[in-house]
């Protein structure tokens, strides 16, 4: 489409363009974004060994240079025997079979509209309210309590982190006084995206409107006794678990526009969070993206629309790294199925890893929920799958990440079979 059409927030006609932070995240394979990436280069991917040939001093994060990134990609591209690059708007979803659509968070307003006179209603989102999701084992369980609005006290699917006054007067000032990520100039400021959020305003947006404001709204406190006190709170921020393990939780009503270390500074202010650490932050932007449990099929392609692959960020993935391994995945397994014999009935769970790695837990992480609306995915601890037998709430991410290793050396030993250059993209 660019440079003749552009979204709005990209800038050059470049295909690597990184139109948000230059930093791909962790290298640590002690953190799931490293083992991810570690995945991804013994895979054989040119996306993440481009990062590296353009990787920029960042501490012990991946961060490149954002220009000679988006040249390099694109010369591989560009280079490659059989890649035909076009240039143009694409406004209908082509009738070419198989067909991959990775058009990321700002697709063409006309082909999302053609897209979802395919899809069921309600499929296809266009603004992203994403709340924070914390880690079980950084919670001060001591200090929350277990229970449901109007249920049975002790039990039911939430926690709760009671505040009382002066505590969440505090809270509200800290919101107010925090800083904030503007929004990209024309795309996310515009009229209809505004009108949007407004059903899913950020909380620091709500406190602005008053102070008792949340007291009435997401940390309301009606329907649930303090058994330390035997009374309702004065305030109370819910945690709903994001795994039958509640290895993890989400922060209920709390999407926001603060910046990632302002988020962690205040949300630590809930009493319980002290220690929190954080899976995923955050963010109120426009992202398109489908309802990848309620869409994905078992071979990656999109239900009611056979031999339709959608990857990367239009999928429900969030972060670089995560988009570069669904369109990994996608690859694997359009390649796998054109080499079978059968590949309209080829058994793509086959050749995919396993959930015990790194690759596996992110595609996990897009089958069905236990409850609330889909939401897009980032690669956190949570989505890996406990080990068997683990009666503690706390698993050692050591444990994790040397499973992790020996699942995916076994997966890709036991593709002896697969040439991984056929995914290669030029030299």
């Amino acid at each position: 489409m660019r440079p003749r059409n552009t979204s709005g927030a990209h800038k050059t006609p470049l295909l690597g363009e990184l139109v948000c932070s230059n930093s791909l995240k962790s290298l640590s394979a002690q953190t799931p974004h490293g083992l991810l990436k570690e995945e991804l280069l013994k895979s054989g991917s040119p996306v993440i060994e481009s990062a590296m040939e353009c990787r920029i001093p960042g501490g012990g994060a991946l961060v490149v240079d954002r220009d000679a990134f988006a040249r390099r990609l694109t010369d591989r591209v560009l280079s490659h025997s059989r890649i035909r690059v076009e240039r143009r708007l694409v406004d209908r979803l082509p009738a070419d079979r198989p067909l991959i659509l990775a058009t990321g968070p700002l697709t063409h307003p006309s082909l999302v509209e053609d897209l979802t006179t395919h899809l069921p209603g309600g499929r296809l989102s266009f603004y992203d309210a994403i709340a924070p999701i914390v880690e079980a084992d950084s919670l001060d369980f001591g200090r929350l309590f277990r229970g449901d609005r109007h249920g049975t006290p002790g039990s039911g699917d939430h926690w709760n982190a009671p505040m009382d006054r002066e505590t969440y007067e505090r809270f509200c000032e800290a919101l107010l006084e925090g800083e904030q990520v503007p929004p990209h100039e024309g795309v996310e400021d515009s009229p209809e995206v505004l009108r949007a959020f407004q059903a899913c305003q950020p909380i620091e947006s709500l406190a602005e409107t008053g102070r008792q404001t949340l007291a009435f709204g997401p940390l309301r406190p009606v329907g649930l006794v303090d058994p330390s006190t035997g009374r309702e709170p004065y305030a109370v921020v819910q945690l709903r678990p994001e795994d039958a393990d509640e290895s993890a939780f989400n922060l209920v009503g709390f999407q926001t526009r603060l910046r990632y270390p302002e988020q962690e500074r205040i949300f630590r202010m809930i009493p319980g969070l002290e220690q929190a650490r954080f899976l995923r932050h955050g963010s109120l932007h426009r992202n398109t993206f489908l309802d990848a449990p309620a869409l994905l099929k078992d071979d990656l392609t999109l239900s009611g629309l056979p031999g339709v692959y959608a990857t990367g960020q239009i999928l429900g993935v969030e972060g670089y790294t995560e988009s570069v391994t669904m369109g990994f995945l996608t690859a694997l397994v359009l390649d796998g199925a054109w080499a079978s014999d059968t590949p309209w009935t080829f058994d793509a769970k086959m050749i995919l890893p396993p959930a015990e790695t790194a690759m596996g837990a992110l595609l996990s992480g897009l089958s069905p929920r236990r409850s609330g609306a889909f939401a897009p995915v980032n690669l956190h601890f949570g989505l890996f799958p406990r080990p068997s037998g683990a009666t503690s709430r706390r698993i050692p991410r050591e444990q994790i990440v040397a499973r992790a290793r020996r699942a995916f050396s076994g997966w890709w030993a036991g593709r002896s079979d697969w040439d991984s250059r056929r995914l290669g993209v030029g030299g």
